[in-house]
């Protein structure tokens, strides 16, 4: 299964927020056997959120584009995937009457703060979804994602985005499978043994520095499970390990 990764924001571009949404999902995407082959970062414009969900929806199983879904100008995630199936976005009755009676809850459970900032809450933004796609909803998110044939729009703010992504990944699962030697030798030692591993056993093996008081790695990568623990086995015979 290979997932192409949109994550869409300004500051991201910008360096002002570092992009943790990509490496979480990259790390939970990889222990379930699935392999990411795209990670694209852009900014939030519709019309490039557009053309980046084109491109990539035939291309692979599965896109998932994270940022922001809320009623803020700038969240124009939805829009841009809504646009990239020529598609509205509409908004059902059910989500956001669910949407609504979170909102009314908030409000009760939060009064000070909604007359302090005068909260205008923009529930037709925070419910709308493409037109045939599926809602997602969590506790964490008061916006909803959705998934539209093959392509999940979560939320950009991590614990939201990490809450609405358990929802959905059993829908992930692949045969890739990888295991790590930790090593102290300097990655000019492991070329030999790294190059004749991929060749002799069929497998992705990459050769990773250390990293302040973390020991280097090599990591042995492929879809069948057994060349991956033989060339593994082979390695570890020939290469200093931690």
């Amino acid at each position: 299964m290979d997932v192409a990764l949109v994550t869409v924001g300004d500051e991201l571009l910008a360096g002002d927020t570092e992009n943790t949404n990509a490496s979480w999902l990259g790390r939970q995407l990889t222990a379930a056997g699935v392999t990411v082959t795209r990670v694209l970062t852009v900014p939030d414009s519709e019309s490039v959120i557009a053309d980046a969900v084109s491109r990539y929806r035939d291309a692979f199983d599965a896109v998932i584009v994270t940022g922001g879904i809320g009623g803020t100008p700038d969240d124009v995630t939805k829009a841009g995937v809504a646009r990239a199936f020529g598609r509205d976005l509409v908004v059902p009755d059910d989500v956001r009457a669910h949407l609504e009676a979170k909102a009314e809850q908030f409000a009760a459970d939060n009064p000070e703060l909604v007359d302090r900032y005068e909260m205008e809450l923009d529930l037709d933004a925070w419910a709308s979804v493409p037109e045939g796609g599926q809602a997602l909803l969590t506790d964490e998110s008061f916006a909803a994602g959705c998934v539209v044939d093959g392509v999940y729009v979560l939320p950009g703010i991590p614990e939201e985005l990490e809450a609405m992504y358990e929802s959905i990944a059993d829908e992930f699962d692949g045969d890739r499978t990888a295991e790590t030697i930790h090593t102290p030798a300097p990655e000019g030692a492991l070329v030999g043994a790294v190059t004749t591993a991929r060749e002799k056993f069929d497998v992705a093996v990459g050769s990773y520095p250390r990293k302040d008081d973390e020991p280097g790695r090599v990591k042995i990568t492929g879809d069948d499970p057994a060349a991956v623990a033989d060339a593994t086995a082979w390695l570890r015979e020939r290469i200093e390990t931690e």
